[in-house]
């Protein structure tokens, strides 16, 4: 018996009408920094953005390996600090500075598999040359590897899709 598969890796036509991946797993490591990661202390942190949406700021952090929350917090505010010169992560430019922020969500410990594209032996020379995209997946998985990640606290609950411990998806709280 076969699990359902979680992600799908992306295929084209080539000119001799075979298919070729124009995506490949991809583990993040040496390379982490120049695929968009920041270093901070030890911990690789990005931003991500909203699937749905094109925003111009995170609307979540995502930190390689298990950390604690307390560190994914301040590779987070680090992220907005060098990326965007933020001097804090709670509230996006614009936002009203009096409505309040209950609190920082807490962060999860999850796995994702990480896709580049291209495939290096089939590049196609479009927009998503040289990008990656994560998708949420089981530690079984093939190619999954461990992450925390924690949304901003200004994004709306839905808006990064980061799983959630209480639903029964693929994670646990950090501690």
């Amino acid at each position: 018996m076969t699990a359902p598969t979680l992600y799908e890796i992306e295929t084209s036509e080539g000119d001799d009408s075979t298919m070729h991946p124009v995506e490949q797993l991809w583990t993040p490591g040496e390379d982490a920094v120049e695929n968009g990661f920041l270093a901070h202390s030890g911990l690789h942190v990005t931003g991500l953005g909203d699937p749905t949406d094109d925003h111009l700021y995170p609307v979540a952090f995502l930190v390689l390996g298990h950390q604690r929350w307390a560190d994914v917090i301040e590779a987070g505010a680090a992220y907005m600090s060098r990326v965007h010169g933020w001097r804090n992560i709670h509230l996006y430019p614009g936002d009203d500075p009096s409505v309040l922020i209950h609190r920082i969500p807490r962060a999860v410990l999850t796995w994702g598999v990480f896709l580049r594209h291209p495939h290096p032996d089939h590049a196609c020379g479009c927009e998503w040359d040289d990008t990656w995209r994560m998708v949420w997946a089981p530690s079984t998985e093939p190619g999954a590897v461990p992450v925390t990640a924690m949304r901003h606290p200004a994004a709306a609950v839905t808006a990064a899709g980061v799983p959630n411990p209480d639903t029964g998806a693929p994670a646990t709280w950090a501690a």
